[in-house]
């Protein structure tokens, strides 16, 4: 009987266990990095240990440090969460081996699912469809090469140890395919210590379905039907929902069977997910199954009226499920958006630093699973999720108005996030007609407004007025004052004086404005400040000096910068070299994804001042590129 419960994980699914584990009368426990010694998960817990430094190698990855806190910390049971060791089967089978009782799957049936290899030979033969491709043991470049050939493009490269979209590349031509594979490689062996990988073919527009199951050790399977998460980027998901529009009562029960029979294919124990992908023709095709608790698992507890994370702790605990297939029906409609860290605008690139102001209101059917408050600090060294926002309604038209209001009145400062792209596809004529596939963004995102504001005089004033009330750092007094800054590309100078009303503005701005720094925060280079519920960034700039002419020769002399703070994975030039526009030159990997950064212009190759292993700050100069 579980009394304790350790939960190796952190952020929103450490704060939500917490809850269901607390419901059920058991006290939560926790484990902790140094980059989250002040995070919100810890205030949830009974007691928490510190296991390690930021790095999640050096804490939420250390299978033994989270066993060891564990037995310090009197727990009976480890709950992994999903990410970092939740599908690992050696941390299964040390948990289990340690005499702890481990909150999911069996490690066999871990290392069964967890080989995407291995899963498709186990479904394939219990009569579940799989996509064509290669899963063959030869792993040699030449082999997967010659199989790629065979099968044509577009190929999916695909990890075969692990999911959330991490070692994972599509190639369009043949030409790339050694560079993709090499990529996805190092993802992979990063992200799962596992650099085998297995080739699809990549279709084109299919829609991603999901089916959730619950497994107890007495026989019983069942599934709690679908999720449609098709809306995705990078291949990992931005929008889900249950149910689906794109499923009949009859697809339903064929996919919803084909779900069971491939939990049965490993004899799966508690919660699981068997991802599908479905095409126009109503033809579907296992992808692999996720041996843990989904990130998107609300819309269905939403949707069936089941706490998830209550099933797994009685089926951990040797109970029998409560009820039959029969008995589970859905009720309305469940939307689920991932807030991220994230800047849309610029290829997603995450985003790390002071969240200044986070506000997601609070009505009837809104649910807010998140691991960060205001003022909070988001660490590099994690996903770029800092929170979900579910709603419910009666039916799909009841649900997506729902979201949009609570989207429309979410407000955040501090740093970039997805909030504009969120609310751009709630609102978007093709999602509301349900026609979304896995090519969603791809084919509307272009569509969206996703820059920064236009620089109109209201922007500029707001801006000033930031600047002002944050007079400290800017060194600034109550008499005569020259402001200088440029938001979104454009310079703003202007003079401020101080009169009775306010403070009066000329320059490339005018008007009277009152400091106000709401919503702001601030660097020694700028800061940024929440407008409409936009984030604007401005730089400080100061007035005209020999030193601008230099700042400017160095822009125009190629100097190639890092977009964020990362480690650098890969450097694929040497000074001299000479390289095209949008060559690759440096693999930078930052909240566990690789990022390319490519030449700025054709040119060559004059210093390079990073190597592999280098960790650096954003804005830091890589290598420079002469013409």
């Amino acid at each position: 009987m579980i009394r304790r419960l350790l939960i190796a994980n952190r952020g929103e699914i450490a704060v939500r266990i917490a809850r269901g584990a607390r419901e059920m009368g058991i006290s939560p426990v926790g484990v902790y990095s140094d980059a989250d010694a002040g995070a919100l998960f810890r205030t949830v817990m009974d007691e928490t240990i510190r296991i390690g430094h930021g790095p999640a190698t050096e804490s939420y990855l250390d299978g033994e440090r989270i066993v060891a806190a564990a037995k310090t910390l009197g727990a009976d049971a480890i709950h992994p969460g999903y990410g970092f060791l939740s599908e690992r089967e050696p941390f299964a089978r040390l948990v289990v081996e340690s005499g702890l009782i481990f909150v999911g799957p069996t490690p066999d049936a871990i290392a069964a699912m967890g080989s995407k290899i291995d899963a498709k030979r186990r479904v394939r033969a219990f009569g579940v469809p799989v996509v064509p491709g290669y899963d063959g043991d030869d792993q040699s470049d030449a082999a997967l090469r010659a199989q790629a050939e065979a099968i044509g493009t577009p190929v999916l490269i695909k990890a075969s140890a692990g999911g959330g979209g991490r070692g994972m590349r599509v190639v369009d031509d043949l030409a790339r395919f050694d560079e993709a594979l090499a990529s996805a490689r190092r993802e992979a062996i990063a992200a799962f210590g596992d650099g085998t990988v297995l080739l699809e073919r990549y279709l084109r527009r299919p829609r991603h379905i999901e089916f959730q199951i619950l497994a107890d050790v007495h026989g019983t399977t069942v599934h709690l039907g679908e999720r449609e998460c098709s809306i995705q980027r990078r291949h990992q998901k931005v929008v889900e929902e249950a149910p689906s529009v794109a499923l009949d009562p009859g697809l339903r029960a064929t996919m919803g069977e084909a779900a069971v029979n491939a939990a049965r294919s490993v004899g799966y124990t508690n919660a699981g997910t068997a991802e599908f992908m479905l095409d126009d023709d109503g033809r579907f095709y296992f992808l692999e199954m996720n041996a843990r608790l989904q990130v998107e698992h609300p819309v269905t507890e939403l949707v069936y009226d089941v706490d998830l994370v209550h099933e797994q702790l009685r089926i951990a605990n040797g109970e029998a499920l409560r009820f039959s297939q029969a008995d589970l029906t859905p009720r309305g409609w469940a939307i689920e958006v991932r807030f991220n860290a994230e800047d849309p605008a610029h290829d997603f690139l995450p985003q790390s630093g002071r969240l200044a102001s986070f506000d997601v209101p609070r009505a009837p059917g809104v649910r807010l699973d998140t691991g960060f408050r205001a003022g909070d600090e988001v660490p590099v060294y994690y996903d770029s999720m800092l929170a979900k926002i579910i709603v419910w309604g009666t039916d799909r038209p009841a649900a997506i108005a729902r979201m949009a209001q609570t989207l429309a009145q979410t407000e955040v400062s501090g740093i970039a996030t997805n909030l504009l792209l969120l609310r751009a596809i709630v609102a978007d004529d093709a999602y509301r007609a349900g026609d979304t596939t896995t090519r969603f963004l791809d084919e509307r995102m272009a569509g969206f407004a996703l820059g920064a504001p236009a620089v109109d005089d209201a922007t500029k004033r707001r801006v000033a007025a930031a600047v002002l009330a944050h007079g400290d750092g800017w060194r600034l007094g109550r008499v005569g004052i020259p402001l200088a800054f440029v938001v979104d590309g454009e310079p703003v100078r202007a003079h401020a004086t101080f009169a009775a009303a306010g403070w009066t503005l000329d320059g490339d701005v005018q008007g009277t404005i009152a400091p106000d720094d709401r919503g702001a925060t601030f660097d020694a280079a700028g800061g940024s400040v929440a407008i409409d519920g936009r984030v604007v960034r401005w730089t400080r700039a100061a007035p005209p000096s020999p030193d601008a002419e230099h700042s400017a020769h160095a822009a125009a002399s190629g100097e190639v910068t890092s977009p964020m703070p990362g480690k650098i994975i890969a450097v694929e030039v040497v000074a001299g070299a000479a390289v095209e526009q949008r060559a690759l030159l440096v693999v930078l990997e930052a909240m566990k994804m690789e990022h390319r950064i490519e030449a700025p212009l054709a040119g060559t190759v004059t210093d390079v001042r990073v190597k592999a292993g280098d960790l650096v700050t954003s804005g830091a100069t890589l290598l420079t590129i002469g013409a």
